[in-house]
């Protein structure tokens, strides 16, 4: 007996049959306007999409096979560096999911939806001592629309107090590239700062930057390297004293909960991945939240309506002339601010704190297994919750960081952040999180070197890798410059 193994998944449309129905439907007995009244002539379709007709148990078997397909932190080690993909507790989803917080319409009068408004409320609260700037909003869908938000705040204050000539801000060489694209929707122009020689920001060349053309700087602290930027307070200083703003990109309060506050340290702003930080992990493109935490005096430019609370009932104020006005619907992504607020009530002061040192002793043991074979470029300095490393020495045998990334999932490992950050060559960023084992640890450790071992005895089996996986090895060249986004029927 022979077979063939069916190793690819059929497309949905290669699966079309005539007649094929999930539902049989009656047909309706509402008048249906003639479709003229409802759409331009010119704008209607010829004919309806060829769409192919399955049966429910297909369409069904074909996503949940689809699904098993996919890495998640439910399934695998995610060291992806600057992600923070730790793994997410079952009970945040069960909360999310509770049919009055679920089921809520976002256009429910403040008067039956005092819950969530006073879940929003409290999160704001707890964010705000977190961070220790008091001013919170929850509204921005994510942190690059957090940064965007915030420096519109800013902006509004420079201007409302006569500083609108201000034309620039200061960015990290190292910095996330959402900063400077911030930066130019905002309308200013984006000044580079260097780093030193230990990877944290340059202080001579930032003083060499600052003027009273700076309207602030965004600064991610740790940085991208997975360090602690020990001038912060100085930075803050200079900025002050030239009439700027600090700017924190919150991307890295993983290492920070509960044992410093960004505001004790002069920041004026920032932003707070709540889907990193707090407990939703956000692979495949979201969902995200980025809440903005500001100090005082930024309180009356945030985004309208503003949860507030009158005595013992929580309302939306709306007018406040001074907002920047609403950067988003609704009062920001709720399933996952629901889940921040469930994971900071699980955790306590306490846990938080433990959350963050955790993270930290894991990615400097991390750190200790592999740095003999993957260089760490800054190394006299130990790493908050994420390090970077380097894959250059490899270089001889015509292995590159890929190369690494791609053989990792063939040994069960989801790839760290490849080529990030840009100052690092063949950068390799790991951030292990506080959710992981030692065991894990120490399995992910040993498939790093028994890589190692293999490019130097084998470049070409990293080459061909991964090749366990249903898709193997992609043309990445010609996926970017000829992608095929629409799938055609070869049969006409």
């Amino acid at each position: 007996m022979s077979y063939t193994r069916q190793s690819q998944l059929p497309l949905l449309f290669e699966q079309h049959g005539e007649g094929k129905s999930a539902a049989h439907l009656p047909d309706c007995d509402v008048p249906e306007p003639p479709i003229d009244d409802l759409l331009p002539p010119a704008l209607q379709a010829d004919a309806p999409p060829p769409l192919p007709q399955l049966s429910e148990p297909e369409v069904v078997r074909h996503y949940t096979r689809l699904s098993l397909r996919n890495y998640s932190v439910d399934t695998h080690f995610y060291p992806l560096g600057s992600c923070t993909m730790k793994y997410n507790p079952k009970i945040n989803e069960t909360i999310s999911a509770l049919p009055g917080f679920a089921h809520l319409h976002p256009a429910t009068p403040p008067a039956d939806a005092q819950g969530a408004l006073r879940m929003i409320y409290e999160l704001q609260t707890f964010l705000g001592e977190i961070t220790g700037l008091p001013a919170v909003t929850c509204q921005p869908a994510a942190g690059a629309h957090g940064e965007m938000t915030a420096l519109m705040c800013i902006t509004a204050y420079m201007h409302d107090h006569g500083q609108g000539h201000r034309d620039k801000v200061l960015v990290p060489d190292s910095g996330h590239g959402t900063n400077p694209a911030s930066v130019s929707l905002c309308g200013y122009k984006v000044v580079e700062v260097k780093s030193n020689a230990r990877g944290l920001l340059d202080v001579e060349d930032l003083k060499a930057h600052v003027d009273d053309g700076v309207v602030a700087m965004m600064l991610t602290n740790p940085n991208t390297l997975g360090l602690f930027e020990e001038d912060v307070a100085r930075i803050a200083e200079l900025l002050h004293d030239a009439g700027a703003m600090l700017y924190i990109d919150g991307a890295n309060l993983n290492a920070m909960l509960g044992i410093t506050r960004p505001g004790d340290f002069g920041a004026d702003a920032m932003h707070i991945n709540t889907h990193k930080t707090l407990s939703t992990p956000h692979g495949c493109g979201g969902p995200g939240a980025g809440p903005v935490a500001m100090v005082a005096k930024l309180e009356p430019y945030l985004p309208v309506p503003v949860v507030a609370k009158r005595g013992e009932r929580f309302v939306l104020e709306t007018d406040r002339p001074k907002s920047i006005g609403k950067v988003r619907g609704g009062l920001g992504t709720f399933g996952v601010l629901l889940r921040a607020w469930a994971y900071i009530r699980s955790c306590g002061p306490a846990g938080l704190r433990r959350a963050a040192e955790t993270a930290i002793l894991s990615a400097n043991y991390l750190k200790s297994k592999i740095s003999d074979r993957f260089p760490c470029p800054f190394n006299d300095t130990p790493c908050m919750h994420e390090f970077v490393a380097t894959a250059k020495p490899f270089a001889t045998h015509g292995v590159r960081g890929m190369d690494f990334a791609k053989a990792l999932i063939d040994l069960g490992f989801h790839s760290p952040t490849m080529y990030f950050p840009l100052i690092v060559p063949e950068a390799i960023m790991i951030e292990p999180t506080e959710t992981e084992s030692k065991a894990t640890m120490d399995a992910f450790a040993a498939a790093m070197i028994e890589l190692a071992d293999l490019a130097e005895r084998d470049p070409d089996a990293l080459h061909d890798a991964p090749t366990t996986t249903p898709v193997t090895r992609l043309d990445e060249v010609a996926a970017v410059r000829k992608p095929i986004l629409r799938w055609e029927d070869d049969k006409h």
